[in-house]
C-alpha cells in the first residue's frame, strides 16, 4: 500500500483539518492535533512511556531531540538538490557514526541498564529504533560499532506490538521518493 497523501491530505488542507496546513495530524480522544512534538509527547503520556518524573522527562525530551536532528538531516536528503547530496550523505553519515550514535551508546554504558531512561521502556527508545531502521537503509555498515545500541534495538524490535509494526506490508512507511515528494510539492506548494 502506498502512501495516502493526494486523496487524503488535499481533502483536509481545502477543509482546514489541517491546523497549519501541514502534516502530521492525528485525530485521538476527539481532539486533533498537530506537530510531530505534540502528538508523540501526548500519546507518550498517555501510554506511559515519557517517564516516572521531570528528571525522566527531561532525559527522554533531550535524547529525543538528538535523534530528531539526525532524523531531520536524514528525511530531508530528498530534499537536497542533486548536486549537493553527496556531501549531505557524507555529513550525515559522519555525524552518524561519530556523534550521535556514541552518544547513546554512552548513555546505555554509563548506566549499565537495557533501556535509555529510568530502566523502563520510553518514547527515546521508540525512537532510537525507528532511526536506527534509518540510519540501516543508508548503510547497515554504520551500526556496526554499537553493540549496546543494536542490543536496544532487539529488545524493542522484538516486543509484540513493535515486531508487527516493522514486518513488511505494515503501516511503517518507506523512504520518500521521488514521485512522493512530487505529490507533496504540489499539494502543501513547496
Amino acid at each position: 500500500m502506498g502512501h495516502q497523501l493526494p486523496s487524503v491530505c488535499s481533502l483536509q488542507v481545502e477543509d482546514g483539518s489541517l491546523m497549519f496546513q501541514q502534516v502530521p495530524m492525528v485525530e485521538i480522544d476527539g481532539m486533533k492535533l498537530a506537530q510531530s512534538r505534540a502528538i508523540l509527547n501526548y500519546i507518550a503520556a498517555k501510554y506511559n512511556l515519557y517517564g516516572k518524573d521531570i528528571k525522566e522527562r527531561a532525559l527522554i525530551d533531550m535524547y529525543s531531540e538528538g535523534m530528531a536532528d539526525l532524523n531531520e538531516m536524514i528525511m530531508t536528503l530528498p530534499l537536497c538538490p542533486p548536486d549537493q547530496k553527496d556531501a549531505k550523505m557524507i555529513q550525515i553519515k559522519e555525524r552518524t557514526i561519530n556523534r550521535y550514535l556514541p552518544a547513546f551508546e554512552k548513555v546505555l554504558k554509563s548506566h549499565g541498564q537495557d533501556y535509555l531512561v529510568g530502566n523502563k521502556l520510553s518514547r527515546a527508545d521508540i525512537h532510537m529504533v525507528e532511526l536506527m531502521c534509518y540510519v540501516e537503509e543508508i548503510d547497515p555498515s554504520l551500526l556496526a560499532n554499537f553493540p549496546l545500541l543494536k542490543a536496544l534495538r532487539t529488545r524493542i524490535s522484538n516486543l509484540p506490538t513493535v515486531k508487527k509494526f516493522l514486518q513488511p506490508g505494515s503501516q511503517r512507511k518507506p523512504p520518500i521518493d521521488a514521485k512522493m515528494l512530487e505529490e507533496a510539492r504540489k499539494i502543501f506548494k513547496f
